[in-house]
């Protein structure tokens, strides 16, 4: 085996992420859906010529293992029949998808004639097909009313487009944006090619491979030093998911096993609720995704993301599980059952890793709105970012982020332009500003959510809410005394002066122009005894008039003078049961 200098190993995997990250800034200006080029909807891959993950960069976290699985289906489907020149497309849940509306583009990459790597990136399309504009049916009982599959298919076939091919995708898919973002991520997956043909001349072959073992090997070890430092024992966690679709009040259960033995790591999710008859399932590559990202975030944040560090990993998730649903179910809320996953992640590894989890993220609550722009005679799509980003979860130390969204998004997922949100959309935006009292009280408070309301100016409109966290058990929870995070809500005030509260996944047809959307994306949990944050800080939080007087009084036991916003410093002492008046908790 060729000696590797560790020195140039780590060159060539930094030059590996900059690759991505050049592929990634391709997309950020080329594609023209706001959902990828202002929400960052996106992930952008190398991969070895089996599918393994050379490395990544997941623009929101949930795609971190959405690519691996449909590039080792392609390589198993078309065998030998892979050629330079060839751009193959992917999207089924079935066969290595995580979500219909998450469109894969992959493209060999050959050295001297022989296949050695994959460029690739997936993004979140405007639409897909299916029974429902924007690609969101909580109507679905089966994944063709949700969209077009889309198995490994060729729409470049040695450098040929397939134009019949490519003529009978776009066929079956309502925007045009979408074609043109398609396009957009072909061309970064031969940016991607380019840099790789241009790292092979200052890489040989056989110092490319050493260096590539010697980068998946690095990457395991480290976490298996990480696993190792978790004391051994099986942890238990559980949470819930609410409202199948169909069922009302229904209620899916996570049910998690963590298995720690020494340098590995069991994930087991036996016992979970079945899949559901509606969308609220997921197929096995969004779980796994799901359950990498909050892992990832327990251990060493600068490993790198190579196919090495799933080699100590071990995920158990029986098929017909809500987690795993059995074709042909609906899948499409898949994502979205991030939030609980992580819920139940968090849960179980508290006792061991109690500094390193953090406390319950707000839940997602979607609404995805179609219809016609009168201003410019098109039809128009939005997911609506800008509204659903509530607060993350307290930690050891430190407060959760305000309005950071969604934790399979953690961060990536960016909020709307306001300027670009009404030139988009023929809405018009009259409020987004952080919700007062929503974060959840503790030593450390959780995250703030937002508040958002703006008028609605399309025509033929129709809302689709899919979403969680309206119901008083899925607010985010608390960690060690900290306290929930605020609920979830969502309204439509019609012109007529009727309101009207959507179930948490429902289709709402013929919203008349005019109506006023109202949301509140509910804030994170906290962590810790609130009566032993600094007062210093529950005051800074009512100057802010992020914390109300009531608030905080109440929750933290600071008493606070609400004409001159000066703290009482005995009726503080009193109600935090100490003794001397100290500002200090």
């Amino acid at each position: 085996m060729t000696s590797v200098d560790p020195i140039k190993a780590s060159v060539l995997h930094r030059r590996l992420k900059s690759i991505t990250e050049e592929m990634g800034l391709t997309l950020l200006r080329t594609t023209r859906s706001p959902i990828l080029n202002e929400a960052r909807d996106f992930v952008t891959g190398l991969y070895d010529a089996k599918g393994h993950m050379l490395e990544q960069t997941e623009y929101i976290p949930v795609l971190a293992f959405a690519l691996q699985p449909a590039c080792e289906e392609i390589v198993r489907f078309f065998g030998d029949d892979i050629h330079e020149g060839d751009v193959i497309l992917h999207n089924d849940v079935f066969s290595g998808g995580n979500q219909n509306n998450d469109v894969a583009v992959f493209r060999p990459i050959f050295r001297e004639g022989r296949l050695v790597a994959w460029a690739a990136c997936k993004g979140h399309q405007a639409d897909i097909g299916g029974a429902q504009a924007g690609g969101y049916n909580p109507e679905a009982r089966e994944v063709w009313q949700e969209a077009m599959r889309i198995p490994p298919l060729k729409v470049h076939e040695r450098g040929h487009l397939r134009r019949d091919v490519w003529r009978m995708v776009f066929a079956n898919i309502r925007y045009g944006i979408v074609e043109e973002d398609i396009k957009a991520q072909i061309g970064a997956t031969r940016v991607g090619e380019r840099a790789m043909h241009e790292l092979f001349r200052r890489f040989g072959p056989a110092t490319f491979d050493a260096c590539i073992a010697y980068l998946f090997d690095t990457a395991e070890r480290i976490v298996r030093r990480e696993i190792a430092a978790i004391p051994d024992g099986t942890y238990h966690g559980e949470s819930w998911a609410f409202y199948d679709g169909v069922n009302d009040g229904s209620r899916m259960k996570i049910n998690l096993a963590v298995t720690v033995a020494g340098e590995n790591v069991t994930f087991d999710f036996t016992g979970s609720s079945p899949q559901t008859p509606g969308f609220v399932n997921a197929p096995y590559s969004a779980t796994a995704s799901a359950l990498l990202l909050t892992f990832l975030m327990l251990i060493n944040p600068d490993i790198p993301h190579n196919a090495g560090i799933l080699r100590p990993i071990r995920i158990v998730n029986p098929e017909g599980s809500f987690l795993n649903a059995r074709f042909p179910a609906a899948t499409t809320f898949g994502n979205s059952l991030t939030g609980p996953t992580s819920d139940a992640i968090f849960r179980a590894f508290a006792e061991a890793l109690p500094k390193m989890v953090t406390a319950g993220w707000n839940r997602m609550m979607g609404f995805t709105v179609t219809g016609h722009d009168p201003r410019r005679d098109k039809p128009y799509v939005d997911i609506l970012f800008l509204a659903l980003k509530g607060g993350s979860g307290a930690t050891w130390g430190a407060d959760g982020y305000d309005h950071i969204g969604l934790i399979n998004c953690a961060g990536g997922i960016l909020a709307q332009d306001y300027e670009m949100f009404e030139v988009q959309d023929p809405h018009r935006l009259v409020r987004h500003e952080y919700a007062a009292d929503s974060a959840g009280a503790g030593r450390w408070r959780g995250g703030l959510g937002v508040e958002t309301e703006f008028v609605i100016d399309g025509e033929n409109v129709t809302g689709i809410a899919f979403g969680d966290g309206v119901e008083e058990d899925a607010r985010a929870f608390g960690l060690f005394g900290g306290r929930p995070g605020s609920i979830n809500s969502l309204a439509l005030a019609f012109p007529d002066g009727t309101e009207r509260r959507p179930k948490a996944k429902e289709i709402v047809r013929g919203i008349p122009r005019g109506t006023v959307l109202r949301q509140h994306a509910g804030g994170g949990g906290g962590y810790g005894d609130p009566l032993e944050r600094p007062v210093e800080k529950v005051l800074a939080d009512v100057m802010d008039e992020l914390l109300s007087v009531e608030a905080a009084r109440r929750d933290y036991g600071v008493a606070i003078n609400p004409a001159t916003l000066t703290i009482d410093a005995a009726e503080t002492a009193r109600l935090r049961g100490t003794v001397g008046g100290g500002h200090g908790a």
